[in-house]
């Protein structure tokens, strides 16, 4: 289905258990009670932080206090072991080879899970593109214990909703749920799992959404733009073959193309199972070991991905009728495990600022200008544009990517950053969904689950040289795709870097 611009362009995965990509609307998220309390609790405390290391970046060498003040030292300290504690709710243990990440948040109401399936874009082909979203998808609509309507009538009087979601690393099945009703949410979620119905009405009815999204993909140009994008980024790479799929290979796909399938891929090898919410660890043991336990274990060794590599600048002009060009550039980016992935972090959204800011606050040549990272095993960051003068905002977009490669930020604008990412990174950590996903997206990706609590320590350990050094490395040999006239790009520009 359809992403947003944000998910397309953004930093954060596709894959989420807040989001579904079915066409299913979206439930509001319900309230977590206490939970909401402790949080801002935390954002107090973070938000005095950052403010801390906002105005002091001297207090800070490679993230360790050198003030002399007690007050300071205290408040670092006591960040610390808020960072402690946040590890300690973490629990994980193996059923039969399946991981099992559970965090318990008490006084939370609602419970959110996601079984996680490895490998993205690598378990498929070109020829059965699409196969896993279409699996999961269809797998939400009934099952042998659930038949449909008795599925609908149950999600709708518990306010459950069980959905699914995909990128190019990993998909996921997701549950969400009040904590008083998450016994039978639970079965019903494990039933969809392990006994899904695929019956030729359900499939034909899920299968026909999305071959109806697919075909106007160049409709809406930004989606277009995307398509584009990944012909030219993702050739010769496993990420060529889109886990959406094509109108034309959802299409020829078969109820039995999906049983076999979902054979394949139900290891526990290939399996993560993340829960969130106020739960006893022994219940939660004893519910995963009955529901799952006797998938079989497979033998899936998870390969690395290849790195994109772009050896030199180029520039794909496709031709349409538009009031206004759409641009955007790739070039490669560290892959979340990598410790550069933290500079480089900094380094895009100093960028997204400097670019907002030339491109649009001072010229006025575009509405959304924008610089992003991706999160993904062969990471891409980039810049975004639609303009109707594409020669000039590609040129101040690129000068700026020059002075981030030229000239050295100052410690302040690092702070700054810090305190900026800190404030939005927790409050989109409210929800349960959100923390299981991230922790799934850490597990999967950035080098394991623990990673996930020491974002700002690294962030904040981020040195000016840093910052200049991943500009130098990563933000070079951009591969920019434009949709509309060609007779007002001048190709020069762009590949002039």
């Amino acid at each position: 289905m359809k992403k947003t611009n944000a998910m397309r362009r953004g930093g954060g995965p596709a894959c989420s258990l807040g989001n579904s990509t079915t066409n299913r609307p979206k439930s509001q998220p319900l309230r977590e009670g206490r939970a909401h309390q402790r949080t801002a609790k935390i954002l107090t405390l973070l938000l005095l932080i950052s403010s801390l290391l906002a105005l002091s970046p001297a207090l800070l060498t490679r993230g360790q206090a050198q003030s002399k003040s007690p007050e300071v030292a205290r408040t670092l300290q006591n960040a610390q072991t808020l960072v402690a504690k946040q590890a300690a709710l973490v629990s994980e243990f193996e059923v039969n080879g399946l991981k099992v990440l559970v965090k318990r948040r008490e006084g939370s109401l609602t419970v959110a899970a996601g079984l996680f399936i490895k490998g993205g874009s690598r378990n498929i082909t070109a020829e059965n593109a699409g196969i896993e979203a279409l699996m999961l998808d269809a797998a939400t609509e009934a099952s042998a214990a659930f038949p449909r309507d008795r599925m609908r009538d149950e999600q709708s009087r518990m306010g459950t909703v069980i959905s699914s979601s995909e990128n190019n690393d990993y998909s996921v099945l997701s549950l969400r749920c009040t904590r008083p009703y998450f016994d039978r949410s639970w079965q019903m979620f494990v039933d969809v799992a392990l006994h899904p119905s695929f019956t030729k009405e359900d499939v034909a009815l899920v299968q026909e959404k999305m071959v109806v999204s697919l075909r106007d993909d160049t409709d809406d140009p930004d989606t277009y733009l995307q398509r584009l994008q990944e012909r030219v980024a993702y050739a010769n790479h496993p990420y060529l073959n889109s886990v959406e799929g094509t109108a034309e290979s959802v299409a020829r796909l078969t109820p039995e193309d999906l049983r076999r399938y979902r054979q394949r891929v139900f290891e526990t090898s290939r399996l993560l199972l993340v829960i969130v919410g106020d739960l006893d660890l022994a219940k939660v043991k004893a519910l995963v070991t009955a529901g799952f336990g006797e998938l079989p274990r497979g033998n899936y060794v998870a390969k690395p991905v290849p790195q994109l590599t772009f050896d030199k600048s180029t520039v794909d002009v496709t031709p349409r009728n538009l009031p206004t060009n759409y641009v955007q550039g790739l070039f490669t980016a560290p892959p979340p495990d990598s410790p550069d992935i933290y500079p480089m972090r900094i380094a895009s959204s100093i960028l997204r600022d400097r670019v907002f800011q030339e491109v649009r606050a001072k010229r006025n040549l575009s509405y959304a200008p924008d610089a992003f990272l991706r999160n993904q095993a062969a990471n891409i960051g980039g810049i975004y544009v639609t303009a109707v003068d594409a020669n000039q905002s590609v040129h101040l977009m690129l000068e700026e990517i020059a002075r981030l490669q030229r000239d050295q930020v100052d410690n302040e604008d690092i702070q700054a950053v810090v305190a900026q990412y800190l404030t939005s990174y927790y409050m989109n950590q409210e929800t349960n969904a959100a923390q299981a996903s991230e922790l799934a997206a850490y597990e999967l990706l950035g080098g394991g689950w623990r990673n996930s609590v020491a974002v700002i320590e690294k962030l904040s350990a981020v040195t000016p040289a840093d910052v200049q050094r991943v500009a130098q490395k990563y933000m070079r040999n951009i591969r920019f795709v434009v949709l509309g006239d060609p007779k007002s790009v001048d190709t020069r520009i762009f590949t002039g870097q």
